[in-house]
C-alpha cells in the first residue's frame, strides 16, 4: 500500500477473543528460545513478567534451551526487546497452541513517551538537553510535528520535550561557542517495532516515505481534557 502512495494510521494491535459457553478464550502460543547461558536469566525474568509458564529448560555447551506457554496478548512487543536483551545472539520462534481461558491480565508499557512540544526541525542543542530523560528515536535535522513521539521516557509517564530548541545567540557568544555534547545514537524503529511500542493513546502513521508514531490527541491540553472526560 505504501508503494501505491497510500497513507494510513494504525492503532495498537489486539488479539482475537472467542466466547465459548460464556467464557472468554484468548490465543496462546508455544514459545521456543535458545540463548547463551549468560542471557538466560534476563529472558526467564522477562517471560515471567508476562505470566508465561516455563515448560522445559535445558543447558548444553553454553546454550540454554527454553520452552514457554504464553498468552499472545502478553507476548506482543517482546520480540524486539528479546533481541536487545540477548545482544542479537538469541533465537526465538513461536507457534499457535490453542484458545485457552483468558487470565484477565493486560500488560501495559512500563515507560512513557517523549512527545514533541512543537513543530519544527530537530536540533542538536534540543536533543542533548532531553536525551538524559530517556531514549531518542531521531537525530538532528529531522522534521517533526507537535504531538509526534520522538523517544521513550525513562519514567512511566509521558513527557513533552522541545527537541527543536536552538542555542540562544548573543553579542558575546556565537553559535559554535561552548562545549560540544555528544548525541546518543537514536534507536531505529521499524514498522514492527512501532506497532509493538504504541499503547491505546497512540497511533502509527505510515506514509510512502516515513513511518512515525504520534499521540491520538496531538495537543497536550486537549489530551488532558480528554483524560478528564471534558471533551
Amino acid at each position: 500500500m505504501r508503494r501505491e502512495g497510500y497513507e494510513f494510521q494504525v492503532t495498537r494491535p489486539h488479539v482475537v477473543i472467542k466466547t465459548v459457553d460464556g467464557k472468554k478464550l484468548t490465543p496462546f502460543e508455544k514459545v521456543y528460545i535458545e540463548v547463551p547461558d549468560e542471557h538466560a536469566g534476563v529472558v526467564i525474568n522477562k517471560m515471567g513478567v508476562r505470566h508465561a509458564k516455563m515448560d522445559h529448560m535445558n543447558s548444553e555447551d553454553g546454550i540454554t534451551q527454553l520452552e514457554f506457554t504464553a498468552s499472545t496478548k502478553e507476548f506482543i512487543g517482546f520480540r524486539s526487546e528479546f533481541i536487545r536483551d540477548t545482544k542479537g545472539l538469541g533465537i526465538m520462534n513461536s507457534t499457535f497452541l490453542d484458545f485457552l481461558p483468558d487470565d484477565g491480565y493486560i500488560r501495559e508499557r512500563d515507560r512513557g513517551s517523549m512527545v514533541a512540544h512543537e513543530t519544527g526541525e530537530t536540533r542538536a542543542y534540543g536533543l542533548v538537553n532531553v536525551q538524559g530523560q530517556g531514549e531518542l528515536f531521531y537525530g538532528p535535522g529531522i522534521r517533526v510535528y507537535k504531538g509526534q513521539i520522538v523517544g521513550q521516557n525513562s519514567r512511566p509517564h509521558d513527557m513533552r520535550v522541545n527537541v527543536c530548541k536552538e542555542k540562544q545567540l548573543s553579542n558575546m557568544r556565537s553559535k559554535g561557542d561552548g562545549p560540544t555534547d555528544h548525541i546518543n545514537t537514536p534507536r531505529t524503529m521499524s514498522l514492527e517495532d512501532c506497532l509493538e511500542y504504541i499503547d491505546d493513546t497512540e497511533l502509527v502513521e505510515v506514509t510512502p516515505k516515513s513511518i512515525r508514531m504520534r499521540k491520538i490527541v496531538l495537543d497536550e491540553l486537549d489530551e488532558k481534557r480528554k483524560q478528564k472526560n471534558l471533551i
